[in-house]
């Protein structure tokens, strides 16, 4: 197939011309990904309703296959927070089955967009939506926090947003002090980190120097009431085996919703990674490759009990600012992670709660976006509308809804602008048929429009919103005309809707006994009013290449 023959994927032309100083610069930036990598592995895993192991898994099977196969030199791919939301909603309704029957979906539908070459498309995505449903999921991350953050003691976290902080703010008298104080000393130390150190993150300092405060606490203050990871899950460090989920026709048939939204969720995000990289290193990744890595990482990735994968911006951030030069960068970034779960993994026990909570309150801060929030502010009401409603959407229902709505929102701001653009121009008298040539020398030649004779220009695409503005314009002239002339040399294109309106205004014409003649039509436009046999409306001799020409034919059916 051909489009499988555009399958290429960058690590294969990077061996090409590799040798050993690149190799160190990779080894050093996978190494210093991969620790980065590790504390963002395993909160994303907790926050969506996992196990921590199950996010470093994802973090190494997910961040292998892209690195192995996408289409961008330095992408990092992994677990990130802009999944937690559908995550956490999938399980709670479907089960951890469910979830890796989802993610699998969700995999071949992206290999499916890289196939088509659709890598680009994707792109085109208003940004209004995009900055919604990521501010939203901001939001929704910080507020899933807030328990852990302060220690709250409630039994059971209400699922709804509004609800869930009435329940916050109920409860919020039985707040720990010892807990809050290791969630908010891990904000501050991991906002403070990067004004020392741009190599060590911030959120592996933090966890190292909480998890001992909380250690020291425990074993020489007394103090018992801060929750670690250990307390609520089961640690393990051994390689699961492959196992395909259990597929039935009902459950995907349920599902497809959810898999929709992981797979147009990863697709944005590791293109958006993969173009935000190509501007600082200077290179152009392949799109429609990427896609296909990230599908494949995503039917990888629930086979070994993990969760979706796509690339993560800060992590694929980080490779750069590291050196790093290759994918082989981001292999290395899988085989320290490997490392660290096979050796270093019951050590996460220790890990309290809050300090992963602080690290996610400082992620959910870092999508919030509200930067981008407030320039779009001051943009058309119609961007402001689509920003606001796929943000309520999103923190108010879920991320599924919010998507579907905000498409379908910007797919109908989409034609009511284009339907704007399109405009209709009546000639009533005379006609300077050069007058857009550009040099001074062209002729003033008017051509005068005989009584009898209408004459129309479609300036624009043209589809179902001019054949109403067609409909306005002719009622200006009531019944004088015999022959009515359509310009059509500024139309780029016309739909199936277009030459339905243009096909039911040349017959309403034609029982009024009125003949139509077309003008200027562009090679592209008569190739598709050909298919589409609209020669047995109007004759092929009444379709002109020039509006003398046109007016021509016009004088002929005048008199004749």
């Amino acid at each position: 197939m051909e489009s499988l023959k555009l399958f290429k994927p960058q690590l294969v032309s990077s061996l090409r011309h590799y040798n050993q100083k690149k190799f160190m610069a990779d080894l050093m930036a996978g190494i210093i990904v991969g620790i980065v990598a590790l504390p963002l592995a395993i909160a994303f895993g907790i926050a969506s309703g996992v196990s921590p192991e199950k996010g470093i898994i994802t973090a190494i099977v997910g961040g292998l296959i892209v690195s192995l196969f996408g289409g961008s030199k330095v992408q990092i791919g992994g677990p990130t927070g802009a999944f937690i939301v559908i995550i956490y909603d999938i399980i709670q309704n479907y089960g951890l089955e469910g979830l890796a029957i989802a993610t699998l979906m969700a995999g071949i539908f992206l290999i499916l967009l890289g196939i088509l070459k659709l890598g680009t498309v994707i792109q085109y995505i208003p940004y209004p939506i995009i900055v919604g449903f990521t501010s939203g999921i901001a939001v929704t991350i910080f507020t899933t926090q807030i328990k852990d953050l302060f220690g709250l003691q409630i039994d059971q976290v209400p699922a709804d947003f509004i609800e869930k902080w009435g329940s916050y703010i109920q409860h919020f008298g039985t707040l720990d002090l010892w807990t809050a104080l290791i969630g908010i000393l891990s904000i501050v130390i991991i906002t403070i980190t990067p004004k020392f150190s741009k190599k060590i993150p911030g959120s592996l300092i933090a966890i190292i120097l909480m998890t001992v405060l909380a250690l020291v606490l425990k074993q020489y203050a007394g103090v018992t009431t801060i929750e670690t990871i250990g307390d609520r899950f089961s640690i393990s460090n051994e390689l699961p085996s492959a196992v395909a989920p259990a597929l039935s026709w009902d459950t995907i048939q349920n599902l497809i919703g959810p898999a929709t939204t992981i797979a147009i969720l990863g697709a944005i995000e590791s293109l958006l990674s993969a173009t935000v990289a190509d501007g600082v290193i200077g290179a152009r990744h392949n799109s429609n490759t990427e896609l296909i890595a990230q599908g494949i990482a995503n039917m990888a990735s629930p086979l070994f009990g993990g969760i979706p994968a796509t690339g993560a911006i800060a992590r694929t951030m980080t490779n750069i600012n590291n050196g790093g030069k290759t994918p082989v960068a981001g292999v290395i970034h899988a085989i320290v992670l490997l490392l660290i779960f096979l050796f270093l993994m019951p050590l996460a026990k220790y890990i309290p709660m809050a300090c992963l909570a602080g690290v996610l309150v400082v992620v959910s801060y870092g999508m919030s976006g509200w930067r981008s929030c407030l320039s779009i502010m001051r943009n058309p009401k119609s961007d402001i509308i689509v920003l606001i409603t796929t943000f309520l959407l999103t923190i108010i229902f879920n991320l599924t809804i919010a998507i579907e709505v905000g498409l379908l929102a910007a797919c109908l701001l989409f034609m009511k602008r284009m339907s704007e653009i399109t405009e209709v121009k009546v000639f009533e008298h005379d006609i300077n048929p050069y007058e857009d040539v550009m040099y001074h020398d062209a002729p003033e030649e008017h051509l005068e429009i005989p009584e009898g004779i209408e004459v129309y220009e479609i300036n624009g695409p043209y589809f179902f919103g001019a054949g109403n503005k067609f409909e306005e314009m002719m009622s200006t002239f009531g019944d004088r005309s015999k022959v009515r002339v359509i310009r059509m040399r500024k139309v780029p294109f016309i739909d199936s809707t277009g030459i339905h309106n243009l096909t039911n205004l040349c017959m309403m014409s034609k029982k009024a006994g009125i003949q139509i003649v077309l003008s200027g039509v562009t090679q592209k436009v008569h190739e598709t009013l050909t298919k589409a046999h609209f020669q047995e409306i109007v004759p092929e001799e009444n379709i002109c290449s020039h509006i003398d020409g046109a007016m021509a034919r016009a004088k002929e059916l005048l008199n004749s």
